[in-house]
């Protein structure tokens, strides 16, 4: 008698579903957004092995959809041009208010602790010797992206409660990524930057140094917010229901059925500690306090 696994069986059954699927007759490309959290060519590479993953299960063409920031992502589901994208907790909001609701949250991410989250964390040169907030009284910090959840969203929110950032500090600029943010810290035309880590040890900064970009030992963390609520990989409301479900079963099922796509898409690196091992299904009322969250920070930039 020969055994599968649950998994394997699952993504058995969602692969004979999407050989007859009736939505292939109106979708016969797909489309999913990525966000700018990276340089272009890197967060391509990235998922370009998860694009192929969806081609052979699907059925139909598969296109990766990105944009120069986290609004051209949140624009283009939000105009029907893409059909999924991966978006972070204050991006996800962001869709999610600006659609009055029509996207739709379907799985996220889950470590090898069980762990669902991550923080943002404030770095800075570290031959300043600065060690917390107060020290940067007349200094610029930049935040990553007006949508971005750990690069602005949750550390403005937060900081907000020590200082008031738009007199403490003497400019808050966007850089536009946080790879972005980062690398101006480290050539000095920023002071301080908000980003993103899972660990001491595992986060954006940590992968510039593997990645050769800035040096180690160059770049330290002051602060560190409470956990974050992962991003979620979402789809537009409007979408088929089975196109929907098999998407969500695709990716629940990746880490079994394409192991290498799976490692290549979490963009960690052999040994790192914690790792993303699979998805957890969720819902809105995951972010709900997201969506609490940006209004707030909203009626605070009219004020």
């Amino acid at each position: 008698m020969r055994f599968i696994t649950a998994a394997v069986a699952a993504l058995l059954a969602t692969s004979a579903v999407a050989e007859d699927a009736a939505w292939k007759e109106d979708y016969q490309v797909i489309k999913f957004g990525i966000l700018s959290g990276e340089n272009e060519k890197d967060r391509i590479a990235r998922y370009t092995p998860f694009e192929a993953y969806l081609e052979r299960e699907l059925g139909v063409e598969v296109e990766i959809f990105t944009a120069g920031s986290y609004d051209g992502v949140i624009q283009a589901i939000a105009a029907d041009q893409i059909e999924f994208a991966f978006f972070g907790s204050s991006s996800y909001a962001a869709a999610y208010t600006g659609t009055d609701g029509k996207v739709e949250p379907l799985v996220s991410r889950i470590r090898q602790d069980g762990s669902t989250g991550y923080y943002s964390v404030l770095v800075t040169r570290c031959e300043d010797n600065y060690s917390a907030i107060t020290d940067l009284e007349g200094k610029v910090v930049a935040f990553a992206d007006p949508d971005s959840t750990s690069g602005y969203a949750v550390p403005y929110f937060n900081i907000a409660k020590e200082v008031d950032p738009k007199t403490f500090f003497s400019a808050i600029p966007f850089s536009g990524s946080h790879e972005a943010g980062v690398a101006g810290v480290s050539q000095g035309t920023f002071d301080a930057a908000a980003t993103w880590q899972n660990n001491a040890v595992d986060g954006r900064w940590q992968r510039m140094i593997e990645k050769g970009m800035i040096a180690e030992g160059e770049i330290c963390p002051i602060w560190e917010s409470p956990e974050i609520t992962s991003g979620p990989f979402t789809a537009r409301k409007n979408l088929p229901q089975e196109l929907k479900d098999t998407m969500q079963d695709l990716v629940m099922n990746i880490p079994e059925a394409d192991p290498e796509a799976f490692k290549a898409m979490t963009g960690e690196v052999e040994g790192s500690p914690n790792p993303q091992v699979g998805w957890i299904e969720v819902d809105h009322e995951r972010y709900q306090w997201i969506v609490d969250m940006r209004d707030w920070l909203k009626k605070q930039r009219r004020s």
